[in-house]
């Protein structure tokens, strides 16, 4: 009986999910297309909806556990302020490709919008003045509302220590009589000590007593108040949308490259129109040597292009970029060491010692060695053919290739060959051996035994040498970024941490987010591709 179309839908998007090592999703897919409802409720509550329990409980207790830990960076930030991060960060991107925008703008167009954009200003600056006097307010009323908490126990604390003060006196005059009667012998020495031990214990007493209270003004003037946090807020956001305002302006008018070039272009105008006029060589000479340097002013201003700052997109960009090619580094030198070493077992003695001694080497390590050695490649990295070749290319231009990112992939690669080595020898030396009689049958050649029993038997295990080959790369990429200061999300973390801002830690949490995600990706990717070239049937490993 031929399957309905219904059913080849179903089939498909579960194999689908198969692939993709997706399979929690199964039962969620069976149970939309009718297959056993019952049976995909309980497999659903399993795999699904006790998971999403537990990460919500996560992020709860993350949300609750927050403000209570203080570090020396400030309170932990909870998902709110992350997701806040995530936001300015996204935010710092959409500007900076408008006020690009803004750069290259010319004619009409730039004086529109230099209008549209000077009225905005105008009435954010209104709104940035009444912002502040809100947090003036909500300030003095913070201010009230601590005084009128503060005053009985600032009254308690000065009434107590001055009660104190004069209780010390009276101790003190008290040990030094004992002293006295001490010394005249009319007192045994114990009194004495027993006075001075007493007093000790009564002024710890008090001062336990005043650092209480102290602790409680403390306490009640670090408390935060909603009303000021929330005009505080206000106030930083409406004066940000202005300072980018402010800024647009600068970038539609003496900032602007068709400004700055029409500029440029008159003032070489007005030198060709005074050397045709000049009244002697001298002054001729003179006008002309001024000719030639606006003339290369025009001709610079032509070639520029607007200096973007660097964004979380860029620096993700990048370093997909760099550990894409480590990974392919890798996986060019690992896949044929390997084939060798499961072919020959000479070989693979002889590779041993280098597997087993280089496999532990920090990244640390293998990044410093890259930097001297590969370092002496490019003694002179502005005029190097290779770097300035890489950088015209159209594609990988924006990523402005430069020796620390050649260190970092170097380092990525070196980490990474040695999963996908020993899985490849592994697949390599494990072909059934019924393959290599028939192969000897059929009297194959050195080279069709390769290509058509070898590797094609190989694969699924080569492909999982890549997986954790890039799964490792991916890890080690960060530290290398971070150490050699080559763009990408290693520096970008580096930086938030060196920077010390409001945002530092929820930037650093955000970007561990990232990574994370990315991350995942890369590992499904590799799960798609090793069960393309998996010919047991068998699914991935989580």
């Amino acid at each position: 009986m031929a399957e309905s179309t219904k059913d080849k839908i179903k089939y498909r998007i579960l194999k689908a999910l198969d692939v993709s090592g997706f399979t929690a999703f199964d039962p969620v897919i069976r149970l939309l297309f009718g297959e056993e409802p019952q049976k995909q409720f309980a497999a659903i509550v399993k795999y699904l909806v006790i998971p999403a329990i537990f990460v919500l409980s996560c992020v709860w207790f993350w949300s609750w556990i927050g403000p209570r830990h203080k570090t020396k960076s400030g309170e932990v930030p909870t998902p709110d302020v992350v997701w806040e991060s995530v936001q300015i960060n996204d935010t710092i991107a959409d500007r900076e490709k408008v006020k690009q925008s803004d750069f290259q703008l010319k004619g009409a167009e730039r004086e529109a919008a230099l209008e549209a954009v000077a009225k905005e200003y105008a009435v954010l600056t209104e709104e940035v003045e009444d912002a502040k006097a809100l947090v003036a307010e909500r300030e003095a009323e913070k201010k009230a509302r601590e005084e009128k908490l503060i005053a009985p126990l600032e009254e308690k604390y000065d009434a107590l220590k001055s009660e104190y003060r004069d209780a010390a006196k009276a101790r003190d005059a008290e040990i030094a009589r004992i002293s006295e009667a001490v010394s005249s012998g009319d007192e045994p020495a114990s009194a004495l000590i027993a006075a001075i031990r007493e007093d000790g214990i009564a002024s710890d007493k008090e001062r336990d007593v005043l650092n209480g209270y102290k602790a409680q003004i403390d306490e009640i003037r670090s408390q935060k108040y909603k009303p000021l946090d929330l005009a505080r807020k206000r106030y930083d956001s409406v004066a940000d949308k202005q300072f980018f305002m402010k800024t647009r302006l600068e970038f539609l008018d003496d900032r602007n490259l068709y400004v700055k070039l029409d500029e440029a272009q008159a003032e070489l105008n007005e030198f060709m129109a005074e050397l045709s006029s000049a009244g002697s060589a001298k002054d001729a000479l003179k006008i002309a040597k001024r000719a030639v340097r606006a003339e290369e002013s025009v001709a610079r201003l032509e070639g520029q292009e607007y200096a973007s700052a660097v964004t979380i997109y860029h620096q993700t960009k990048r370093s997909i970029f760099t550990v894409f090619v480590g990974f392919f580094m890798a996986a060019f030198v690992a896949i044929p060491v390997g084939i060798m070493c499961g072919l020959n077992k000479i070989f693979m003695a002889c590779m041993t010692p280098i597997i087993s001694v280089f496999k532990p080497v920090s990244p640390v390590v293998w990044l410093l060695i890259f930097q001297i050695v590969v370092g002496a490649f490019f003694p002179d990295p502005e005029n190097h053919v290779l770097l300035n070749f890489l950088n015209n290319l159209p594609i990988i231009s924006s990523l402005e290739i430069n020796p620390a990112l050649i260190f970092s992939a170097c380092t990525v690669a070196m980490c990474a060959v040695w999963p996908a080595l020993v899985n490849t020898a592994l697949g390599v030396a494990s072909i059934d051996q019924d393959h290599v009689n028939v192969a000897r049958v059929l009297r194959l050649g050195f080279w069709s035994r390769l290509f058509k029993i070898v590797i094609p038997s190989a694969l699924p295990l080569v492909f999982a040498g890549l997986r954790i080959s890039l799964g490792v790369g991916w890890m080690v990429l960060i530290a290398a970024e971070a150490l050699s200061s080559s763009d990408g999300l290693g520096k970008f973390v580096w930086d938030e941490y060196q920077n010390g801002s409001s945002l530092t830690f929820a930037n650093i949490i955000m970007v561990c987010f990232v990574v994370g995600i990315i991350g995942f990706f890369l590992d499904r990717m590799m799960i798609i591709l090793q069960r393309f070239v998996s010919f047991d049937g068998r699914g991935t490993s989580v």
